[in-house]
């Protein structure tokens, strides 16, 4: 039966209008003009409202090219004999291909705490351009480990971190079968971080599978209880950007290990933190050599005073490294 989650923030984080999302869409990623590339297997992008990190979140989901899916193309064959023999050869070849791409999407969550990864008990997530139906073959696959909790509905319709991503994916796939598993990632402990990090690793060297990484950067002000200031960088605004660009580049090396000292030592409040953390265990773990790469940076607004506040949005592409 068919278990719908709902476009819960359409309409107030970003537009509910089908043909004014897509066109915002449409003109962020022509913005970016990033070339697109069949090697990129995963993505870190930003969460916030549409208006604050729509355009920096281009810069991810724009590398993406959809048409690096296994799709039989046979020739068009009158003879009925070599016909049958070209859908047997289909049909075997649908057993041990993945017709469909796979996007997982791991996300943090800011409402409901858990200790574990949680996934979705829903089968399909609306979005405004299109609906992403949820692959419960590698739901039941990631439930068969243990070590995977389930979020309810209401869960899953109050956390924005993967919601936010959907309309660039409908936008990006469209067209192209696609299937969503989503993975709400909890406050978890280094020990877990690289756990869920083995559990997933597989599915990186799938050339299919595509992985989507929420996460905001520096939150920052008294709002937020988070105020670093280094002084020698002048400015609070390019004290937090020097923060923020200590943290990508510690994640570009790949090494889980350097970004938790990283974070142990600044307490950046980066919102993605676990998500980022497993993500980087998944592919230090994968048989695939894959290298993250930052492609933008903005600020919601430059901090001057202590009175101020900003949050930082980064977006990063993960490709084959050659």
């Amino acid at each position: 039966m068919e278990k719908i989650r709902r476009a819960s923030h359409a309409g107030s984080w970003y537009t509910d209008n089908p043909n004014k999302l897509s066109e915002e869409l449409d003109g962020w990623i022509r913005a970016a003009g990033l070339p697109k590339s069949s090697d990129v297997r995963g993505v870190i992008a930003p969460h916030a409202g549409y208006s604050y990190s729509g355009r920096a979140a281009a810069y991810a989901f724009g590398n993406i090219d959809p048409t690096n899916i296994f799709e039989p193309n046979f020739v068009q064959i009158s003879c009925k004999i070599v016909e049958l023999i070209a859908q047997i050869i289909v049909f075997e070849q649908k057993k041990f291909f993945n017709f469909s791409t796979r996007v997982f999407l791991l996300g943090p969550s800011h409402h409901y705490y858990t200790p574990k990864c949680a996934l979705s008990t829903a089968t399909v997530y609306k979005t405004p351009i299109g609906d992403l139906p949820i692959d419960l073959e590698v739901i039941e696959e990631l439930k068969a480990t243990g070590k995977f909790e389930l979020m309810n509905l209401r869960v899953d319709e109050a956390e924005h971190s993967m919601e936010m991503h959907l309309p660039y994916l409908s936008k990006v796939f469209e067209g192209h079968p696609v299937k969503i598993i989503p993975i709400l990632v909890g406050a978890l402990s280094a020990e877990n971080e690289a756990m869920y990090g083995k559990k997933l690793a597989k599915y990186v060297d799938d050339p299919h599978n595509f992985f989507s990484v929420s996460s905001d950067f520096c939150h920052w002000g008294s709002r937020f209880n988070y105020m670093y200031y280094d002084k020698k960088y002048g400015a609070i605004h390019k004290s937090i950007e020097a923060l923020d660009k200590m943290g990508m580049d510690i994640i570009e090396t790949g090494d889980a290990d350097a970004f938790k000292q990283y974070l142990s030592e600044y307490d950046n409040t980066i919102c993605g933190r676990h998500p980022i953390s497993v993500f980087l265990h998944i592919l230090s773990n994968s048989s695939t050599k894959i290298k993250i790469k930052f492609l933008r940076y903005e600020q919601s607004s430059q901090c001057k005073s202590t009175r101020d506040s900003s949050v930082s949005y980064a977006s990063a592409a993960a490709k084959v490294d050659a």
